[in-house]
């Protein structure tokens, strides 16, 4: 990245709450996400805050966090605020100090979230987030063990189960653990684009779903599970624009190999035709308009690279069963 790029970012502050005995992992992994998505795009970099109500705690695998800062008075219009989860406490084990700590988050969320925050929870954070007010009427979810805490502590919500993460509004969560990463991904995929997305996934050697419902693997990623530099170079240019008009030559510029030698080597390597890898993630490109837009059929169509709605379902029926509409009733 060049130093104007740099000058040029958008700085989106991020503040992570970490709440006594804090799940190691509900932290690390979703910053890690942040992290990496500043390297693999120069428009964005998000800072990381990392706040609670006490400036030293024991996360949950006994490791010392320190130099933690205090819950800010005021936040930016922009802020995004992280939730983490924490385990539960040992039999026997005095929790009167850590309870004091959970209710100073709680009242914190109530005084500082605003209408523009957005706010992400990982995990049991969402229950943090749901005594502060923040979840009633929301549809929401955490891990499996809290369900029925969430209820209680936010009686109007509706918890929905066996999901991935949850968006609704400016509220999202996840479920447990490693679901963290996927609302991230998820995230930086909003933010940042699908083709960033599939970057820091890959460099992380995770799964990206398309969405926290749907538990097969994104095509992002289809075909990526290789070693060719000159094929991964195709592939993200193609990542980065789906819906340009890709011709083989201008691929094969890219590759810097010529076209015939381009196709064999796509095949070879990504296990599918160029053709087919333009056309899955252009359906991918589809079902996430679909999904999170009312756009019609035809404008779905033209902004996701395709000449026509017939185009679209015919490249839809090669990989879905059910037509494009179900997504969005789905969805």
């Amino acid at each position: 990245m060049n130093e104007g790029a740099n000058q040029n970012r958008q700085i989106i502050p991020v503040h992570v709450v970490l709440p006594p005995r804090a799940m190691l992992l509900d932290v690390a992994g979703p910053t890690e996400v942040l992290r990496r998505a500043g390297v693999e795009q120069d428009r964005l970099r998000f800072e990381l805050n990392f706040v609670g109500p006490d400036p030293e705690m024991s996360s949950s695998v006994g490791l010392v966090l320190s130099h933690i800062a205090p819950l800010p008075d005021r936040l930016p219009d922009d802020a995004i605020i992280m939730l983490s989860g924490n385990i539960d406490p040992l039999p026997g084990q005095d929790v009167r100090a850590d309870n004091v700590q959970e209710q100073v988050i709680v009242d914190w969320l109530r005084r500082m979230v605003r209408p523009g925050h957005l706010i992400l929870c990982i995990c049991s954070g969402a229950v943090l987030a749901a005594r502060a007010g923040l979840m009633e009427g929301r549809a929401c979810t955490t891990h499996h063990s809290s369900y029925e805490e969430l209820r209680q502590a936010a009686p109007s919500c509706r918890v929905m189960e066996n999901r991935l993460f949850v968006e609704d509004g400016n509220c999202w969560s996840s479920a447990g653990i490693t679901a963290g990463i996927d609302l991230a991904l998820h995230f930086i995929g909003q933010r940042c684009g699908p083709g960033v997305a599939a970057a820091v996934a890959r460099y992380l050697v995770v799964y990206m779903r398309r969405a926290g419902a749907d538990p097969q693997l994104s095509p992002w990623l289809e075909g990526r599970n290789h070693l060719h530099p000159a094929i991964h170079r195709v592939q993200d240019a193609i990542s980065a624009d789906p819906a340009r008009e890709w011709s083989l030559a201008t691929l094969a510029d890219i590759a810097h190999a010529s076209p015939r030698h381009l196709s064999r080597l796509f095949r070879e390597h990504a296990g599918m035709t160029v053709p087919d890898y333009v056309n899955r993630l252009r359906v991918g490109l589809a079902r996430r308009m679909i999904e999170n837009s009312r756009l019609d059929m035809e404008a779905v169509a033209e902004r996701a690279g395709f000449g026509s709605t017939r185009q679209l379902r015919r490249a839809w029926g090669r990989l879905h069963d059910a037509p494009p509409s179900a997504a969005r009733r789905i969805g």
